[in-house]
């Protein structure tokens, strides 16, 4: 049996020149293999993946267009110059309106699933996020998260670890399996590749159910 899916939707290019393109990547979208394709189609000449989303996710993200700013903006990513923030909606709400989460996280690749451990042993890694909720609306919370570390699924399993799953996440125990997985990508902030020039750029979600109920009250610009 051959396995079809729809085409993904193109981005929106947010900027663009001879070094780098920052793109919207549509939920649905392969950051690896089909949005270098998209983006060779819209603006010829090569894209090159330097950093991930996964294909339910959405938002921001910067493409290298030359060998050298790939190897520019892996350098920025490994040197901790990159600074991602995310929305997301999920169940229950912390108990703190701000904090931070630190876990110990292992990713299971074989089932493409992470999870958090009590101790360090071959394959366990930290992961650190600080988050800040924006809204509450029943029993459900828009956060804002500062990712300090780009483990696999990490918003994903630090909150739903504590009892908080995104809406739409059934991989990590979420009930609500009626809407897309409520995580977007909003801002991105590095260094231009070649100028050394401070960027940051930013996009809201989609305005689609559940994301349109929440005041986003500054969003992740805080």
């Amino acid at each position: 049996m051959i396995e079809t899916r729809a085409a993904p939707r193109g981005p929106e290019i947010l900027f663009s020149d001879a070094s780098i393109a920052v793109c919207v990547k549509p939920v649905g979208a392969d950051s690896q293999n089909d949005m270098p394709a998209l983006l060779r189609a819209m603006l010829g000449g090569e894209a090159y993946c330097v950093h991930r989303l996964d294909r339910s996710v959405g938002g921001v993200m910067v493409y290298a267009r030359n060998r050298a700013a790939a190897a520019a903006l892996s350098s920025a990513i490994a040197g901790g110059a990159f600074q991602k923030e995310y929305l997301a909606i999920c169940a229950g709400c912390p108990d703190a309106p701000d904090g931070e989460m630190r876990d110990l996280l292992y990713h299971d690749a074989a089932k493409n699933k992470t999870y958090v451990v009590k101790r360090t042993r071959k394959g366990v890694r930290e992961a650190v996020l600080d988050y800040r909720v924006l809204d509450r609306l029943s029993d459900c919370a828009l956060v804002a998260v500062r990712l300090h570390t780009g483990r696999s699924h990490q918003i994903r399993v630090q909150l739903a670890s504590r009892g908080m799953p995104l809406l739409g996440d059934a991989k990590y125990g979420s009930a609500v399996r009626t809407c897309p997985l409520t995580l977007w990508a909003h801002t991105l902030a590095f260094p231009h590749p070649v100028s050394g020039e401070p960027l940051r750029f930013s996009a809201p979600p989609p305005s689609i159910e559940p994301w349109i109920r929440y005041e986003m009250r500054g969003e992740a610009d805080a």
